[in-house]
């Protein structure tokens, strides 16, 4: 169990400090084990040595060992507390609740994130499965997505398939019994495709039941794979359960009850995959004309000529962002949802027509050779010749439009009204 401390104000520098930690309310069910840089006060509390802090990041105070007492019943629980002092300052009191479980506790591996792999090339994610708790998992349902510039080179026969707009799902049902202390290698290898690049691959994993498997196809039709089964592969043993009794006993059964997994929060992991690749974004603007009095319908296109697609699948922000100066003498009566008024200097505007200048956003992802348009209703309010500027934002935070567009100098564009 790892105790961090944090501080978020970077102009108060903070030095080294302490954590006093009370493990009584444990005392019941659980022994702990303490740390070298932890003095004992008692069997059941200590004081910690904080390191200093540098920006704003946590820092890992103190990784307490938590092992269950001989005995203690599942469902037992209690309460760790701890308060955190440093450069004269103290925490608000922090807790965490600590529950005996009974189960297996199936957990997957962290794998690295992958920068710069090249279009056409193939990869692989290595990740283990292992279970930490103390009883037999009959079974497991793997979850993996390829996003739409990652394909699987394979496609097991024990696994089904459905593709999306912005990738491919898989169900994988490994019918092999896992172990407390258990350990397998999961290697899957990956094709990156010629579009890709900010791309992601997700896997999860829980016990197996028909109906954990009906509930993560939730009602939609997945193609089953045609390929050589996909098995688990034994990896050096990670022992951190207990195994008294749960030797392996063999496939599962139609009359055994799942056993729901003790602890979920390591069952997901996601990983970036950044490729080498570029897409060129444009922008086109439009000329108008009309007479004064008159509506006109004015567009701006924001077209992805590739090679890549672009997709901000971590954060959820636009593929792009579009800046838009309202032509002087027309006034904006119809806009697009995705596009917010701004004044002249950029501040966000309550009444969201007749403004001088809109915010423009896309959806999250944009295909290779695909336009996103946003169409503006103008009245001409007065006769003659008028212009403003379209601009992408080319710094916006994610995806950077700057990192990866070879060709800034079609990133901007005009409206034209004649009236």
């Amino acid at each position: 169990m790892a105790l961090q401390v944090s501080h978020d104000n970077q102009e108060n520098e903070v030095g080294a400090g302490r954590i006093r930690v009370d493990a009584s309310g444990l005392a019941a069910f659980a022994k702990v084990r303490w740390p070298e840089n932890c003095v004992v006060e008692t069997v059941e509390s200590a004081v910690c040595d904080v390191p200093a802090f540098v920006g704003t990041e946590p820092v890992t105070a103190a990784v307490l060992g938590v092992r269950a007492l001989e005995g203690a019943g599942a469902g037992a629980e209690g309460v760790l507390r701890y308060t955190a002092s440093a450069g004269g300052m103290e925490s608000y009191p922090g807790e965490t609740r600590v529950v005996l479980g009974d189960g297996p506790d199936l957990a997957l591996s962290q794998s690295p994130r992958r920068d710069g792999v090249a279009p056409g090339s193939r990869i692989t994610v290595p990740a283990t499965l292992a279970n930490n708790g103390n009883r037999t998992a009959q079974g497991a349902l793997l979850r993996l997505f390829a996003s739409r510039g990652l394909g699987f080179v394979e496609r097991p026969a024990n696994c089904e398939y459905l593709d999306t707009e912005v990738g491919t799902e898989a169900l994988c049902v490994l019918d092999e019994p896992i172990a407390p202390g258990d350990s397998f290698a999961l290697a899957n290898p990956l094709k990156v495709r010629k579009n890709a690049l900010y791309d992601r691959y997700d896997y999860s994993v829980e016990p197996y039941s028909a109906e954990a498997l009906e509930a993560a196809r939730a009602g939609r039709t997945f193609t089953p794979g045609t390929g050589a089964e996909l098995n688990l592969v034994t990896a050096p043993a990670l022992r951190t359960a207990t195994a008294a009794g749960t030797a392996k006993t063999g496939a599962r059964t139609a009359v055994e009850a799942p056993v729901p997994d003790l602890d979920p929060q390591d069952n997901y992991r996601s990983v970036i995959v950044h490729a080498a690749n570029t897409a060129d974004l444009r922008l086109r603007g439009s000329r108008v004309e009309g007479a004064v009095g008159a509506t006109v319908r004015a567009e701006v296109t924001v077209k992805n000529r590739g090679p890549a697609w672009i997709a901000s699948l971590g954060a959820g922000e636009p593929a792009a962002t579009v800046d838009v100066r309202v032509p002087a003498g027309t006034t904006v009566t119809a806009k697009p949802d995705s596009c917010s008024a701004l004044s002249e200097g950029g501040e966000w505007l309550e009444q969201q027509l007749g403004a001088p200048r809109y915010r423009c956003t896309t959806p999250i992802y944009l295909y290779e050779n695909a336009s996103h348009t946003f169409g503006f209703d103008l009245r001409i309010d007065r006769a003659g010749k008028s212009r403003s500027t379209v601009a992408l934002d080319n710094d916006q935070s994610e995806p950077p439009v700057r990192s990866f567009d070879p060709d800034l100098t079609n990133n901007t564009a005009a409206i034209v009204v004649n009236g």
